[in-house]
């Protein structure tokens, strides 16, 4: 009883906990009800994130910001794999390329920029390995590279292509899947003293009492539990409430689904950018980015064979493309220098609201 009260001590927003029995209720008890089941689930997730945050700090201080970061990257996106397979299974292939497109841009943009403003109203200059995060762009570029190159082709050469584009992307897959796992032996492994940068944090007093390797990993792993079980209902009830506001499934796909799946991964890097822990704050933004494309979107494809009616390929529409090269592109420019501010955080900000009021403004197919 103790350790619990320890544990929703250090979660500020821990009494919106109330919200998860109480969607679980609604889910099943007011089934007609999709909005307000929707908006339950959506605060639900916020205090869960912020415990997965706090149990992913406890434990990076074991064993390192870089495994840290990977951790919470990995758990953080659980949400995204299981809303993508219920879609997958329901052959809505729109929407899952949506949500990926999402995932990608969102914690590139919005997870990233929301991390250097809050550090950086406490921090004045932040500071980062700069081979990590060059790393980490790189492998992102190549995932852009893999969905730029089909989906330009399958426009170009229309239905020649199309013919082929599940075999193609079945082969692109198994090459990204292995470059991930180079990556991993990298950035963990072989040069993991590089990318973990020589900084400590300049409060590494104010984080509270430190927690057992058992705890931190038990409360995560619970933790997720609740937001899969979470998302699973959002995956039920978003389509409908979306509908009820009149918005299309490009922006539900890319700004809606993401924007909740990405809720623990902008908990948690905010949390400890506010601490002045940028590696851990760009491991968990950037590396999240990097899962999706290298990790999650080439097993949705390689699962799809399986659950889907139809299997998913990695050719995307135009507007999807546009919006991960143009992401890419600016998050690359601005971490470049392992370097950040309040400013930098306002920039990515903005990108991220252009993009999302530019799929907000496309009528529906």
């Amino acid at each position: 009883m103790n350790t619990v009260r320890t544990i929703l001590r250090e979660t500020p927003l821990a009494w919106l906990l109330f919200a998860v029995p109480i969607a679980a209720w609604m889910h099943q008890a007011r089934p007609q009800s999709p909005l307000l089941v929707f908006g339950l689930a959506c605060i639900a997730i916020v205090p869960l994130a912020g415990l997965l945050g706090l149990a992913t700090e406890k434990l990076a201080a074991r064993v390192g910001e870089g495994v840290g970061g990977f951790l919470n990257a990995t758990l953080g996106n659980a949400a995204e794999l299981i809303i993508a397979l219920v879609a997958l299974r329901a052959g809505m292939l729109d929407v899952v390329k949506a949500s990926l497109t999402g995932s990608i841009i969102g914690n590139l943009l919005l997870v990233l920029g929301a991390a250097f403003l809050a550090g950086g109203l406490k921090h004045p200059v932040q500071s980062f390995a700069t081979i990590g995060a060059r790393t980490q762009v790189g492998m992102m570029a190549l995932a852009t590279i893999a969905i730029v190159v089909p989906s330009i082709l399958a426009v170009a050469a229309g239905g020649t292509l199309a013919s082929q584009s599940v075999a193609f992307s079945i082969v692109v897959s198994v090459i990204l899947l292995a470059v991930y796992l180079l990556g991993l032996v990298f950035s963990l492994g072989t040069h993991a003293h590089l990318v973990r940068g020589d900084g400590q944090p300049a409060d590494g007093d104010a984080h509270g009492a430190p927690w057992s390797l058992a705890l931190a990993i038990g409360v995560m792993a619970v933790v997720t539990l609740l937001i899969v079980w979470m998302s699973e209902i959002l995956v039920g009830t978003v389509e409908h409430a979306a509908h009820a506001l009149g918005l299309t499934n490009l922006f539900v796909g890319v700004v809606v689904v993401a924007v909740v799946g990405n809720a623990a991964e902008h908990s948690t890097a905010v949390l400890v950018a506010r601490r002045n822990r940028m590696e851990l704050a760009v491991g968990i933004a950037v590396g999240s980015s990097t899962q999706i494309a290298l990790l999650v979107a080439p097993l949705l494809v390689l699962l799809s064979l399986v659950v889907a009616p139809t299997p998913l390929s990695l050719a995307f529409s135009g507007v999807e493309v546009l919006l991960i090269l143009t992401a890419t592109f600016v998050a690359s420019i601005l971490i470049v220098d392992g370097k950040s501010t309040w400013f930098t955080g306002v920039q990515l900000i903005a990108a991220y609201l252009i993009m999302a009021i530019t799929v907000f403004a496309i009528p529906a197919a």
